[in-house]
């Protein structure tokens, strides 16, 4: 039995390494909306209302990845359980992930650098659940090298122990897999927003912006469900 359970933590942790490299292969795919875009594409809106608007979608979004995931565990053969679970995690990654960076974008806190450096920013942001703090040069000049590389995949591997409870709705049902996903991006974003408004810019003291890159292998709607085009 004692052999048993280790197999099963080296294979559980072994699946959230996997996933972990999937979080980081996929960053640099997630389309984020500047902040031009965002303000045509929602007019007549401020910055609070604008946050509260791609705040309630992203939360809507990671809600349906949810109900999914938990409607199949409902089922008296689940299909592909472990398939359907790393495709929640990572669903779930790609929502909040887009919602951060354009947080950013809405309170005047684009990093700069590549896309391939802000992409580490906003992945650091996600795994410590915080905004990307842009006066510290270390936060914002590390491209995805292999030293970098390997601090992130420890940084998401413990986030996702920290929340794999809250990211299994097994048993559950797809209400309550709802629930928890659309509670535990609030609360994400909560804490991201927070950060943002002590250092925020306001809109008519920016500078303006370049556009941001379009990724050159985006990910579609289809890989985050529930998400709205960018």
């Amino acid at each position: 039995m004692r052999e048993g359970v280790r197999k099963g933590g080296r294979g559980a942790k072994a699946g959230i390494g996997y996933l972990a490299d999937r979080v980081i292969d996929i960053a640099p795919r997630v389309p984020v909306r500047d902040l031009a875009t965002l303000r045509k594409q929602f007019p007549g809106l401020g910055p609070e209302q604008l946050a509260d608007k791609l705040i309630a979608g992203a939360a809507n979004a990671s809600s349906t990845v949810g109900a999914g995931v938990g409607a199949a565990a409902m089922l008296p053969v689940p299909p592909a359980m472990p398939a359907e679970l790393a495709a929640e995690i990572t669903g779930v990654a790609a929502i909040e992930l887009k919602l951060i960076a354009e947080l950013h974008e809405v309170y005047g806190r684009r990093p700069e650098g590549t896309l391939a450096q802000r992409s580490t920013a906003y992945l650091t942001a996600w795994t410590e659940e915080r905004g990307v703090d842009v006066g510290k040069p270390s936060t914002l000049n590390a491209a995805l090298g292999g030293q970098v590389k390997r601090e992130l995949r420890q940084q998401i591997m413990k986030r996702m122990v920290r929340n794999l409870p809250n990211l299994m709705p097994f048993m559950v049902g797809a209400a309550v897999g709802a629930v928890m996903n659309r509670r535990d991006t609030k609360k994400l974003a909560a804490r991201v927003r927070e950060d943002l408004r002590k250092t925020q810019v306001p809109w008519d003291s920016l500078r303006e912006l370049p556009p941001l890159e379009a990724p050159a292998n985006a990910l579609p709607p289809g890989e985050f469900p529930g998400q709205p085009r960018a």
